[in-house]
């Protein structure tokens, strides 16, 4: 995912990183030294890596520490998760700790991006590597979509763009296969709207619908990204759009459209009239197993293992190698649906 100054998407690069553990990863094809790891000498010993998750309990970061601790094994280097759960506050003792443990690595998924730059200092003073996974960091504020692009902390994950869009080409296809007419169906897009790379799906996901199923409109839904958050504004939306009659539903996460199909059934929408995408598919495919009708009709599947891995793998190559790190490195997803979950891989626990 390229970013522009603004923190935008442009097209990504055509460039491909092969893993030392068999996953293909597309990069910008730019090396950074800026965050926090332009002073940070390479570790002649073991190498210790400190990884910081948001919302450690939720299915996806599950997958992306199992991923982590997978591949730090195989690497032989030392590794510890913390689970900083929903709170910033704790994030900067979290990594102050990290670093009293004499981590040479961070690791980090932060909870609220306005704790970036006082991450990105204390990183820096203690001469200790640095880099993102999943959502974007800016050194010198606290908003990434308004930091320039040399001070955005290297991040690996998805790239939204791309996600956006195969989320909401799959939505275009279901809303066509319907049959459903634009005049009486609205599109319900929920996401946290401080957080860059949620911004950065939808927006895509819109554009990718409206250029194959143009004249829909669009309800945007702020919420906090969880399923409770999600289904208790999208039932506040439903009751202020009573003569809709079907429903697209898109989401920064599968969270967020779970909760909004939650809550559209809920108020007696038949899940026939309701086009879900989910977005991570950890949530979708529980719908599924259950063997009733769902409004989720697919998800695009993001493997937090792979992102676990590739983020081990590419700290460890800077603190090991002194390599640099990327600007932005991605792993791959697909899009699934109750008849391909399974044979995709998807963790349902």
């Amino acid at each position: 995912m390229h970013l522009s100054p603004r923190g935008r998407l442009a097209p990504l690069a055509a460039l491909s990183l092969a893993t030392a553990f068999g996953l293909t990863a597309c990069s910008t094809g730019q090396t950074s030294s800026s965050g926090a790891d332009a002073s940070v000498a390479p570790v002649s010993g073991k190498v210790s890596i400190t990884y910081l998750q948001k919302q450690g309990d939720q299915q996806y970061f599950v997958d992306e520490a199992a991923g982590a601790k997978a591949k730090a094994a195989e690497l032989g280097a030392d590794l510890k998760v913390v689970n900083l759960g929903n709170d910033a506050n704790k994030t900067v003792g979290e990594v102050q700790a990290a670093i009293a443990q004499k981590s040479n690595g961070l690791i980090i998924v932060v909870p609220d991006p306005a704790v970036g730059p006082q991450v990105v200092r204390t990183a820096r003073d203690a001469k200790a590597a640095l880099l993102t996974s999943d959502d974007q960091v800016c050194a010198t504020g606290p908003s990434p979509t308004e930091c320039a692009a040399g001070d955005l902390v290297p991040r690996i994950g998805f790239s939204g763009q791309q996600m956006g869009q195969q989320v909401g080409q799959r939505a275009a296809e279901e809303f066509k296969k319907a049959g459903w007419n634009a005049a009486d169906t609205r599109i319900i897009s929920a996401w946290k709207q401080d957080v860059t790379v949620c911004g950065d799906r939808v927006k895509a996901a819109r554009a990718a619908f409206d250029q194959a199923a143009p004249g829909v409109q669009d309800i945007d839904v702020a919420t906090d990204n969880t399923p409770t958050g999600a289904q208790d504004k999208v039932a506040a939306t439903i009751t202020a759009n009573a003569g809709v009659k079907h429903w697209v539903v898109w989401g920064c996460n599968d969270e967020n459209v779970q909760g909004a199909v939650t809550a559209l059934q809920n108020a007696g929408v038949s899940p026939d009239d309701i086009d879900g995408v989910g977005l991570g598919a950890y949530l979708a495919c529980k719908d599924w197993t259950s063997g009733k009708p769902s409004g989720m009709k697919a998800a695009l599947f993001i493997n937090g293992k792979d992102v676990g891995a590739l983020s081990v793998q590419t700290m460890y190559d800077k603190l090991k190698n002194g390599k640099d790190f990327p600007k932005e490195a991605f792993a791959p997803t697909k899009m699934v649906d109750a008849a391909t979950w399974q044979s995709a891989g998807v963790s349902c626990s």
